[in-house]
């Protein structure tokens, strides 16, 4: 592919190059032209594309290219781009512009759409009505299949989709959903109220967008009507709006649970002074916390070194602990994010996760007893390992283990009952909680069974 738009570009080929760019997947072109060509090139070739291929293609480029290719419009170039977008790409796009360019941006569109991209935009942000586009197909109950044929055919074209079609009254209350298929499987005279589907699934514009997108991924939907608090119907989202969500939404999540600030900066174009202040205040409040670990190993010193060889296992028990309770964290944490759990669970999963902690602690700690005794004092002549010191090892790792799955269970739902997103406490939190945890476990026994 580069190297067909190579060779066209140097040739100056422009009537091929033309023709070629535009046989090309908008999302390929926009990928293309980011990675591959400089501003200038970049520019030119986007000039080569039709308005249809232009608007799909502008969409699919990150904010900085596409403040770039505004600056490098002209009016006129930038007034065919806007035509063509659907309106909540558009409001998504105004949203990172910087204020002079949303000024061109919003001068050079009609009346009808600035309002709609207004009415977006004041929507709070990450709620449905900030995702939903107004441009979609409705109709009437009393239409015949015919009528409706004809609505379709005169409105459908700008709009983001025409397979769902939502019925609406005279106030645009949403009474009703049909699709494509169903009218086309019905007579020309049937009349819509006679087959619609009247118990519609809908969602409201203050809603969470994780919401919407929940709710689109549980029924399949294709689209997702949304309506007022007087259930108006105002916009529907898009099963594409709803991936670029999750996609956003489990980002956050995945840069929450490894401690770091989230961003929506692609990663090659962040900084490294954004990446440091992104980064180093979880890092240090995490180093800070650690240090209960070492007030720990510093109030019992004395103790565990006359016993020295108790220290040489301190990383794997800590080690074991921080493992066992990540485990849990991230499946607990992933079960609330898909509603399968809530605060009213926390018992039924206290329950299951000591059972499992139980079987997984007895596990490690028979194979840790073993190793210890045939591989590390036989094998390897530590002498040092004795009996009772092996029996401290494996129970601090049997115990330690179901703490672990407990508290790394718990957390998360307590953390989301209490309004905290739960993976704020996923793994780096848990795996210091559960450091200090594991020491106490170590050195209780330790002092129990050795006496010191």
């Amino acid at each position: 592919m580069i190297e067909v738009i190579d060779e066209l570009y140097r040739d100056r080929n422009i009537s091929e190059l033309k023709k070629y760019l535009n046989e090309i997947n908008p999302a390929d072109i926009a990928q293309l032209l980011e990675t591959v060509y400089d501003e200038r090139e970049r520019v030119f070739l986007f000039r080569l594309l039709t308005k249809e291929n232009a608007a799909d293609t502008f969409v699919e480029f990150d904010g900085d290219t596409q403040e770039n290719l505004i600056i490098a419009f002209s009016d006129t170039e930038l007034k065919e781009v806007l035509d063509e977008i659907y309106i909540d790409d558009a409001a998504d796009i105004i949203e990172e512009m910087p204020a002079s360019i949303v000024k061109r941006i919003l001068k050079n569109t009609d009346p009808e759409t600035r309002e709609a991209i207004n009415t977006i935009l004041k929507y709070p942000e990450d709620s449905a009505g900030s995702i939903m586009t107004p441009e979609l197909v409705d109709l009437k109950k009393d239409m015949t299949v015919e009528d409706a044929f004809k609505r379709i055919r005169r409105t459908g074209l700008d709009k983001e989709t025409i397979y769902t079609c939502y019925v609406t009254d005279a106030s645009r209350h949403l009474i009703g959903v049909t699709t494509v298929k169903e009218l086309l499987l019905s007579d020309a005279e049937d009349v819509i109220e006679d087959f619609m589907e009247t118990n519609v699934i809908s969602i409201n514009t203050l809603d969470d967008q994780e919401t919407a997108t929940r709710t689109l991924t549980k029924y399949d939907f294709l689209a997702l009507p949304v309506v007022d608090m007087e259930n108006r119907l105002v916009g529907i989202i898009t099963v594409d709006d709803a991936i670029d969500v999750i996609q956003e939404e489990n980002t956050e999540d995945i840069q929450k649970m490894a401690a770091i600030t989230p961003t929506d900066t692609p990663y090659l174009k962040t900084s490294v002074l954004d990446l440091w202040k992104k980064r180093i205040p979880w890092l240090m409040l995490l180093m800070i916390s650690a240090t209960l670990t070492s007030q720990i190993l510093t109030t019992f010193e004395n103790r565990l070194i006359s016993v020295a060889v108790l220290t040489a296992f301190i990383p794997m028990i800590m080690g074991t602990g921080g493992n066992s309770g990540g485990q849990s964290s991230t499946m607990i944490i992933r079960a609330i994010s898909l509603e399968e759990v809530g605060f009213k669970d926390i018992f039924r999963i206290i329950w299951k996760e000591f059972r499992t902690g139980a079987l997984s602690g007895f596990t490690l700690a028979v194979v840790c007893f073993v190793k210890l005794l045939l591989f590390d004092r036989i094998v390897l002549g530590n002498d040092a390992l004795t009996l009772t010191v092996c029996i401290v090892i494996s129970l601090t790792i049997f115990v330690e283990t179901i703490c672990a799955k407990i508290i790394g269970s718990t957390l998360p739902i307590i953390a989301k009952k209490l309004g905290l997103d739960p993976a704020v406490l996923a793994n780096p939190f848990i795996t210091t909680i559960l450091d200090v945890v594991s020491l106490l476990v170590y050195i209780g026994f330790a002092v129990l069974i050795l006496h010191i």
